[in-house]
């Protein structure tokens, strides 16, 4: 059996990024263990002092199919690009005609755009591909294809 994948971002803000990233992805914050009935009320159960409450953050894909993905702060900054990066594919693939595609893609990145995200490099089109690269709200490189 397959490991479950998880995605690990180090952020500034943690709670920030995961409005981002629900957003983005149309995932959802996963719920607090019973009997809690909000993330800051088992903070507060499991003595965790006010100041930490945002040193973490996960999002979750409500069907249950893609990876969890898990934002942690971290004290220093993001320097350098991305060894690793998501590709968001809203496209159709390559059985959609280009021209849809680019309309999906353009469409999303606008999306994206209005949520926090930046695409200072715009859109690249190569050997019948489309897609443009993006930053999320902290920095961290992704595509939508």
């Amino acid at each position: 059996m397959a490991p479950r994948l998880q995605v690990v971002f180090d952020a500034a803000d943690p709670a920030r990024l995961a409005e981002f990233w629900i957003a983005a992805l149309h995932y959802q914050q996963p719920e607090p263990p019973p009997p809690h009935k909000s993330w800051d009320d088992w903070a507060r159960a499991e003595g965790i002092p006010e100041d930490r409450w945002n040193d973490a953050r996960a999002v979750e894909d409500p069907a249950g199919e893609g990876p969890r993905v898990f934002i942690q702060r971290v004290p220093e900054p993001k320097v350098a690009k991305n060894r690793m990066h998501l590709d968001l594919g809203v496209s159709g693939g390559p059985g959609t005609p280009l021209e849809d595609r680019k309309t999906r893609v353009d469409e999303e990145v606008a999306r994206l755009k209005v949520l926090g995200a930046t695409d200072e490099r715009g859109a690249i089109e190569q050997r019948g591909e489309y897609w443009v690269r993006m930053n999320d709200p902290e920095g961290n490189e992704f595509c939508v294809q």
